[in-house]
């Protein structure tokens, strides 16, 4: 069975990706890792706690990350996704607890224990994962594959113009993962939108399940709905994250795939966090990938509404 650590700064749609992972029975969840990023470390941490809680699945041990990026102040989404990150809904209550061990030396030890078997799931800033790669890289280097839900894939930023926000928060790290030698995929945030999302039709059936977790997927997106609502962009709720967490557990979801070379921009400030990505195409000044080697396999296009049944199915179940 598939060895899973999944590292989340869990708002409201990290909470949905957790669900569906907690709940499959195709892999083992060895460890959720928080870091700071949609919301400050101590609420990712207790979002994090309280999904597992409320989700009828696997009960992971939780380790506690960075609380910081490695190099800049903390941006957070809060304006997203509500001041705890799930919806501002009086949701946070968890009465399990995180294990004292920090959550670099976590990693750390599952990867050592587990040569060629650990794969990680990164659906928050790439802190943590760079703080390991930095203190350990030979041990890192036993990592089976990361998935990132990072980049705005071949379209727009969510941050900014040019930048999605889990690379805006610490670029710096992206780079040290993106560059770490680690087999990489990209899901990025273009692949996330139009038919993946929940539409208004699709919340109605969640809530009037009955079911708890469905009833909580639906809350804890509160603020994530109005956000939508307000800046005009319509009744809808975007999952990246989940999305990102649908690649993973089931693979007939992902239609098409490119080998890329991907740089992230990190000096110029209007261009902080953009990766751009090079896919190998003869251009007019530059042949191919420029003597830059490919460096992690990037989300073309993915079975949206395929993804949104199961998603659906999994919730109600």
């Amino acid at each position: 069975m598939r060895k899973i650590i999944i590292d989340t700064d869990t708002g409201s749609d990290d909470a949905v990706a957790l669900m569906m992972a907690l709940k499959s029975s195709e892999i083992k969840v060895e460890a959720i890792t928080t870091v700071c990023g949609n919301v400050p470390l101590g609420l990712a941490t207790k979002n994090a706690l309280m999904t597992v809680e409320v989700t009828n699945g696997q009960k992971p041990p939780l380790y506690v990350g960075a609380s910081s990026p490695l190099m800049r102040d903390l941006v957070t989404a809060v304006r997203v996704h509500g001041e705890d990150g799930m919806g501002d809904d009086n949701l946070i209550n968890p009465s399990i607890e995180a294990e004292s061990e920090h959550a670099v030396d976590a990693i750390l030890k599952m990867v050592e224990n587990n040569p060629g078997e650990i794969e990680i799931v990164t659906i928050g800033p790439a802190t943590n994962v760079a703080l390991s790669i930095l203190k350990e890289p030979e041990i890192m280097k036993k990592v089976k594959h990361i998935y990132s839900m990072g980049t705005p894939g071949f379209g727009s930023g969510n941050a900014t113009p040019v930048s999605e926000f889990n690379v805006y928060v610490d670029a710096e790290a992206y780079g040290i993962m993106l560059n770490s030698g680690i087999p990489i995929t990209i899901i990025g945030f273009d692949v996330c939108l139009g038919d993946a999302a929940l539409n208004k039709e699709d919340m109605e059936l969640l809530l009037s399940s009955d079911k708890k977790q469905a009833v909580f997927a639906v809350k804890c997106n509160s603020s994530l709905l109005e956000y939508n609502l307000q800046a005009g962009n319509g009744h809808f709720v975007d999952l990246p994250d989940a999305v990102a967490m649908g690649v993973v557990l089931w693979e007939d979801l992902l239609l098409e795939e490119k080998l890329c070379h991907c740089y992230v921009c990190n000096q110029e400030e209007p261009a902080y966090g953009q990766v751009i990505i090079n896919d190998g195409s003869k251009l007019a000044i530059t042949e191919g990938f420029s003597n830059h080697a490919p460096n992690a396999n990037v989300c073309k296009k993915i079975d949206k509404q395929l993804f949104k049944q199961r998603l659906l199915d999994l919730l109600v179940q």
